[in-house]
């Protein structure tokens, strides 16, 4: 477990201001949230602090308005939202700091919820300006930060306001880590990674980390195009990322060294594009003009394979084109081998990033996994090994 300071549930709270740092970065479509995941999950520990009486201050970000005050990104649109869930009324405020924000801060009833602007439309969130990060911390009595999705950066609401107030990671955030640090240090073996995404260059260094500690990793999605063409077959129009032969071998032979199986497609779905109708191919088959959209039959049955004698799993990454109904079956699969073996207690899972959440969502398994993160770049970094600013700034030094 990482030694990160966490709030007492036994410690009275009631009337204190809590700074609450979230993710609340969702897609809006003319001022309506269309995705709400990242805002169902931090409903428990809204309504904990609510029941706890304490004065409930929200912070976040919507989108890169670059400090630049930018209506479409306004985050009232998110009070109304989270009013709903929460069945009382969120106050919302177009400010994040100064005097009235202080004194909206403090008059706030006991178990009621006020939420800020967007810390973005300020610069200095971005900048991690100390001033910025003192003023913002004026706004509660503690801190706690519940947005492990983005603790790799170093902004002011994520690790510089932690100098200037007595803060803590929120239950959320507290399991999000211990769950990938689990995985990348004594996780139940076998244990096997499931990856895609569309370019392997921003994956590697999460590959080779996962090498040396995984007995599989298999590869889906557009990144495994990339291992298809070096192996010499055909993939027609399929997206491939150019010039990483180097990284493809290192790859390959740092598998066979640490004794990791890679796993690649043996068939795959394709179409002439993404309106057309698939059809399944082993890779010897591939066109000129074909497209690859998805993972075939017998690659699901061998990675399905692979779940059953896994004891962990970590999936990030869906196996195809997986928005179009046409294209979701290799992810659909996937999810729902995972999810009854999860359920049935064989299986520690783990499963990660945006378009995997989706993909999970989709398939109606999200109820069938050990966890599920939110997280993208800041679920790849740690898993990387490397050190996350707003991590590091809630460390217990010991």
């Amino acid at each position: 477990m990482l030694k990160i300071k966490q709030l007492n549930n036994n410690q009275n709270i009631e009337g204190k201001r809590v700074l609450l740092r979230v993710d609340f970065n969702v897609p809006l479509n003319d001022g309506i949230v269309t995705e709400t995941s990242r805002i169902e999950k931090v409903l428990p520990t809204i309504k904990s602090l609510i029941n706890r009486k304490a004065k409930i201050i929200i912070i976040s970000h919507l989108g890169r308005p670059k400090g630049v005050i930018t209506p479409k990104l306004t985050l009232k649109p998110i009070a109304k939202k989270l009013s709903s869930y929460l069945s009382q009324d969120v106050v919302f405020l177009e400010e994040n700091v100064g005097k009235n924000v202080i004194k909206k801060s403090k008059e706030i009833p006991n178990g009621k919820v006020l939420l800020l602007e967007n810390l973005r439309f300020c610069n200095e969130e971005e900048l991690n300006v100390a001033s910025f990060a003192k003023e913002l911390s004026k706004n509660g009595d503690i801190y706690i930060n519940e947005a492990f999705s983005c603790s790799h950066r170093a902004h002011a609401s994520v690790s510089g306001i932690t100098k200037y107030i007595d803060s803590f990671a929120g239950e959320m955030l507290f399991k999000e880590v211990n769950f990938i640090k689990m995985l990348t240090s004594n996780a139940k073996k076998p244990v096997a990674c499931i990856i895609g995404g569309s370019k392997i260059s921003t994956k590697i260094g999460v590959l080779s980390n996962l090498i040396k500690k995984m007995e599989a990793i298999i590869v889906v999605g557009a990144m495994a195009n990339n291992f298809i063409k070096y192996k010499g077959y055909n993939i027609g129009k399929s997206f491939f990322e150019k010039n990483q032969e180097n990284l493809l071998k290192k790859i390959t032979e740092k598998c066979k060294t640490n004794n990791c199986d890679l796993v690649l497609p043996e068939d795959v779905i394709v179409a002439k594009d993404i309106n057309s109708k698939g059809h399944i191919k082993t890779l010897d088959k591939i066109d000129d003009d074909d497209l690859i959209l998805d993972i075939g039959e017998k690659t699901v049955e061998k990675i399905s394979e692979i779940i059953e004698k896994s004891k962990t799993i970590l999936w990030n990454g869906p196996a195809g084109y997986f928005e179009i109904e046409e294209f979701c079956s290799g992810s659909n699969k996937i999810a729902k081998k995972i999810s009854e073996n999860t359920k049935s207690k064989s299986l520690t899972s783990i499963a990660g990033g945006g378009d995997t959440v989706a993909a999970i969502n989709k398939s109606g398994c999200s109820d069938g996994f050990t966890y599920i993160s939110t997280a993208g770049g800041a679920f790849l970094e740690l898993l990387e090994g490397k050190i996350l600013p707003g991590i590091k700034a809630l460390e217990i030094n010991e």
